[in-house]
């Protein structure tokens, strides 16, 4: 399967430092936020609310994800990024870190 980004996802690899559960516990909790905004657009749209509204909460929608997003990038590229440039072996990371860069400036 391919993302986005056009690279195979890679569920065999796993962060160079695993999450804390306090940081694994923030990230659920901003998802289930969303998810909850999700579930009231769904609403808006099924109770036939004004465009303009719906539009609104998509925008705080897509901000929230952005933030999720930015979270994720900067960890990986303070700990993934940063031991694989350690190790000798920063070339791929670096090439991966700024395709996903290239993505969230979009």
């Amino acid at each position: 399967m391919k993302d986005e980004l056009n690279m195979s996802l890679q569920p065999e690899k796993r962060p160079s430092e695993p999450r804390t559960e306090e940081e694994k516990q923030q990230l659920q909790n901003r998802l289930k936020r969303i998810e909850g905004q999700i579930r009231g657009i769904q609403k808006m749209v099924s109770d036939d609310r004004y465009c303009v509204d719906i539009l609104i909460q998509l925008s705080a929608i897509q901000a929230a994800l952005k933030k999720v997003g930015y979270t994720l990038l900067e960890r990986h590229t303070k700990t993934c990024v940063s031991s694989s440039i350690k190790d000798g072996d920063g070339d791929h990371h670096i090439e991966e870190l700024m395709k996903v860069i290239q993505q969230f400036s979009k």
